[in-house]
């Protein structure tokens, strides 16, 4: 696996990613050259398109539900073991000021540097690209969803 940091860290699923979205994406080329190309029959690709859109827009809406929605109560959860381990504190006094994307963002920071960058998310209000750009030793997250 190669080294994850700041430019690397996003993930993508080919068959998800390149097949489904360039499977779509083909057929809505074919409909749209069908509706110019066969005017008598406009309405049937009118219909094919809309099927189309309606399939694509539940099949993200799906994947991402439930796969962030869980995704980020794990997230959630690994902080507030980290923050514990580290501060011997609990986390959720701390948690309650950050957005779950700035929480999400503090993950990639290693041990050594959690702490302060927490506080420095808390105290400067660092946005989650702030926060992953502050990160020194990027620490991979190689089970995203």
């Amino acid at each position: 696996m190669k080294e994850q940091n700041y430019k690397s860290h996003v993930f993508y699923y080919p068959p998800h990613h390149y097949f489904f979205y360039g499977a779509s994406i083909t057929v809505f080329v074919i409909c749209g050259f069908g509706m110019y190309k066969y005017a008598e029959q406009r309405v049937l690709w009118i219909v094919i398109t809309v099927l189309m859109i309606l399939i694509v827009w539940l099949a993200l809406m799906v994947r991402q539900h439930y796969a962030l929605g869980n995704q980020n109560r794990t997230v959630r959860l690994e902080m507030r073991l980290r923050y514990y381990i580290l501060a011997g504190k609990r986390f959720e006094k701390i948690e309650e000021q950050l957005s779950f994307k700035q929480i999400a963002a503090l993950r990639f920071a290693p041990d050594e540097e959690l702490l302060p960058l927490i506080y420095r998310a808390v105290n400067e209000k660092l946005n989650p690209d702030q926060i992953k750009r502050s990160i020194i030793s990027w620490l991979p997250d190689d089970m995203r969803v």
